[in-house]
C-alpha cells in the first residue's frame, strides 16, 4: 500500500506532534510521501516546507489582524497546492485559524479526507466552533481523554490518541550532572522561566517575567534562573533577558547541536524546583518532570476582553484540567503582574508538594504506559483510509 499525506503545522508544538505522526506513519506504510508546511522536526522526517512554518505562528485576535493578507495569500497557496496534488488524506495540526481555511477552500473543492489533529478547546470558550468545524473536517485527533464527546456530537470522527509529551525521553542522572556542569550551575537550585515561543508572546510576557524574578531573585539569591529558547525567538529573548538577575543560563538551540540541546533543555526541566511559564502545553512538560509551576499570561487587550466574556472554565493550564483540580497557580490578564508573580512563586517553592499528585494523574490520563501517540495518531488516521479502500475493493 502506498500513500500520500499533505501535512500542515504553524507553531513548535504542532511542528512536534506532525513530526511523530510522521514516524507512525512511516513505521506503518513504507510506501508513504509526505508534503505540506512544519518545522525542523518534521523535516526531519523528510517534509520539505513550503515556507517557513514560523510565517503562521501567530496567537490572539488583535495578533492575527496586522498580518491577515499575508495569511490569505498563504491560505489560497496552501489549498491549491493540496489540490493539485489530490493526496490520500490531508492533515491539519492545531493553528485553527489557518489550518481550518485551509480546509474549507479544499472541501469546496474536492472530496479528499480532512483531519485535524488537536481538538479545539470547544470545553473552553466558543463551542460552536465544532460544529462549523464539522463543515470542513472529517476526522479529529484528540490529545485530552475528555474531548472526543465535544467533537462526536458536532459529526466528527474523533480518536483520542494521547499527548505526545507522554513518549518524550526523560532526563538521566548523567545528563542532568552533565548540564550542571556544562552551565556552571553546580548544586544550586534550579527555577525554569519559559515565557513562550512565539514572539509575540515573549514581547509582552519577556519583561513582566523579568520583573518577577528580579523580585523572587532579591529574596532567593542562591537560584539559578535557566531560560530554554525556541529558535524563532531566541535572538529576541536573549536581548530581553539582557534586563533580568545576573547569571541568567540561556539555552539556545543555535548555540549547541539539536541532540545536545534537547539533552540539557530536559535535564533542566528534570533538576528544576520551581518553573514560571507561559500558559500553554509547556505545563505538561513541566507535570512529566514533576517540576512545580506558576503560570502566567498576558493576553492583548481586546483577546482577554473577548476571552473573558466567553469562557466557560476557571482555568487554562491543561494539568489543573486534567487533574480537575486547581493546584497550579495563575497569574492571567491583569493578575499578570511582576508583583503577584513573585508571590505566586514563594507560594509554590514553600509548598512544592500540593503539585505532585495532580502532575501524576494529568500524565496517566494523558496516556503515560500505553503506546507511542504518534503512533496511535498514525493508527488513527489509517484506519478510515483502511476500511475506504477495503469497501472499494469489494
Amino acid at each position: 500500500m502506498s500513500l500520500r499525506v499533505f501535512i500542515l503545522a504553524g507553531e513548535p508544538s504542532g511542528d512536534r506532534l506532525g513530526g511523530a505522526l510522521m514516524r507512525g506513519l512511516k513505521t506503518l506504510v513504507p510506501d508513504v510521501t509526505f508534503d505540506g508546511i512544519g518545522g525542523p522536526q518534521m523535516q526531519a522526517e523528510g517534509l520539505q516546507s513550503q515556507f517557513p512554518m514560523e510565517e503562521l505562528s501567530v496567537m490572539g485576535i488583535a495578533e492575527i489582524l496586522p498580518k491577515y493578507f499575508a495569511l490569505k495569500r498563504r491560505i489560497q497557496e496552501t489549498a491549491d497546492a493540496v489540490l493539485s496534488l489530490q493526496p490520500d488524506v490531508m492533515i491539519t495540526i492545531d493553528s485553527p485559524d489557518f489550518s481550518l481555511r485551509v480546509a474549507k477552500r479544499v472541501k469546496e473543492n474536492s472530496s479528499i479526507r480532512t483531519v485535524h489533529y488537536v481538538a479545539p478547546s470547544v470545553w473552553a470558550w466558543r463551542p460552536g466552533r465544532a460544529v462549523r468545524m464539522a463543515e470542513v473536517i472529517d476526522q479529529v485527533l484528540a490529545l485530552l481523554p475528555f474531548e472526543p464527546p465535544y467533537m462526536e456530537a458536532a459529526g466528527m470522527e474523533c480518536d483520542f490518541v494521547g499527548h505526545p509529551v507522554v513518549a518524550e525521553a526523560k532526563a538521566t542522572a548523567a545528563e542532568i550532572a552533565g548540564f550542571r556542569a556544562t552551565y556552571g550551575i553546580g548544586e544550586a537550585p534550579v527555577l525554569l522561566a519559559l515565557p513562550g515561543s512565539r514572539r509575540s508572546e515573549v514581547s509582552r510576557l519577556a519583561d513582566i517575567f523579568g520583573a518577577a524574578l528580579t523580585r523572587f531573585h532579591a529574596e532567593h539569591p542562591e537560584y539559578r534562573i535557566v531560560v530554554p529558547m525556541a529558535g524563532p525567538v531566541a535572538a529576541m529573548l536573549r536581548d530581553k533577558c539582557a534586563a533580568w538577575p545576573d547569571g541568567c543560563v540561556l539555552l539556545d538551540p543555535a548555540d549547541t547541536e539539536g541532540p545536545v540541546f534537547a539533552a540539557h533543555k530536559r535535564a533542566a526541566f528534570a533538576t528544576a524546583e520551581l518553573a514560571l511559564a507561559a500558559s500553554g502545553t509547556v505545563s505538561l512538560e513541566l507535570a512529566a518532570a514533576s517540576t512545580p509551576m506558576v503560570i502566567a499570561y498576558k493576553f492583548n487587550w481586546l483577546t482577554w476582553q473577548i476571552m473573558k466574556r466567553m469562557a466557560l472554565i476557571d482555568t487554562v493550564t491543561l494539568v489543573n484540567l486534567v487533574s480537575d483540580s486547581r493546584v497550579v497557580p495563575e497569574c492571567l490578564g491583569p493578575e499578570c503582574t511582576a508583583d503577584l508573580i513573585a508571590l505566586k512563586l514563594n507560594e509554590v517553592l514553600a509548598a512544592p508538594g500540593l503539585q505532585q499528585d495532580a502532575m501524576r494523574l494529568t500524565m496517566e490520563r494523558i496516556g503515560e504506559g500505553g503506546e507511542a501517540p504518534g503512533l496511535r495518531a498514525a493508527r488513527a488516521v489509517l484506519a478510515p483510509l483502511d476500511r475506504k479502500r477495503a469497501s472499494g475493493a469489494r
